[in-house]
């Protein structure tokens, strides 16, 4: 008799922090996320380098580093940094991926930008910002399906629409365009490749996570969360970044 084989997909977890770490497959879940987060800062780096835009996070922290002439990894990392504060009164326990996060792709992005510079040709700049946006997904897709904890910015949203009951495509745009603008009145770039990545992360995300989520062991799973928002307009904005409430 033919042995029966699960077709069920891989699913993201309910995890508390501890549970992350004890839930199995850990060293191939470490090994996904550090290269998740690695290659997250080198797009960074890429969209910051095309100089025709970054995403709405990072038009904050390039402005941001402009104003007080700090790098910009190092803003990345003291902002995640600050968003971690933000995180206590919400009541919100980070968890290994969280950490690493904050730390990991301000780090990468800094060694990033120093190993590569901007194209002369309007055709190279496309080019990083088109490898930028699309890596980026994939990098999203790798840290969150490792499900060692989501990013502090994303965590910060999930945790304001659990608190406040809005729409998490609302919290998330108001939080967005909040960052954008400041980023904007300090110096940051935005550009067509902002939009473009507004438009194009969620679906890249949804896209990849399923070849990113690592299967952990039924018991180990209490709920997914992976879920779908009841707003259609709040599905719609907040897309594949959906699946890192977890986050990201």
């Amino acid at each position: 008799m033919d042995r029966m084989k699960s077709t069920s997909a891989p699913v993201l977890g309910r995890l508390s922090p501890r549970e992350q770490l004890t839930a199995g497959r850990l060293p191939r879940r470490l090994v996904q996320l550090v290269v998740g987060l690695v290659v997250y800062g080198f797009t960074m780096a890429l969209m910051v380098r095309a100089k025709l835009g970054n995403d709405p996070w990072d038009v904050f922290h390039q402005g941001l580093s402009v104003r007080i002439g700090l790098s910009f990894g190092t803003v990345v990392i003291l902002v995640g940094v600050l968003v971690l504060l933000l995180w206590i009164p919400l009541r919100e326990m980070p968890g290994l991926g969280t950490v690493l996060n904050t730390i990991l792709i301000g780090a990468a992005a800094d060694v990033a930008l120093h190993l590569i510079s901007t194209p002369h040709a309007m055709s190279g700049r496309i080019t990083f910002a088109a490898a930028g946006i699309v890596g980026n997904g994939v990098a999203t897709a790798m840290y969150i399906g490792a499900q060692l904890g989501p990013g502090p910015r994303d965590g910060l949203m999930t945790s304001l629409h659990r608190r406040t009951g809005w729409p998490i495509g609302v919290v998330r745009t108001g939080l967005e365009i909040t960052v954008v603008v400041v980023g904007l009145l300090l110096g940051g770039v935005f550009g067509v490749a902002t939009l473009a990545y507004a438009l194009l992360i969620g679906p890249l995300v949804q896209l990849m996570l399923p070849r990113f989520i690592v299967d952990l062991a039924p018991a180990a799973l209490r709920q997914p969360r992976v879920r779908r928002d009841p707003d259609p307009y709040g599905s719609w904005l907040w897309s594949g970044r959906q699946f890192s409430e977890g986050w990201h």
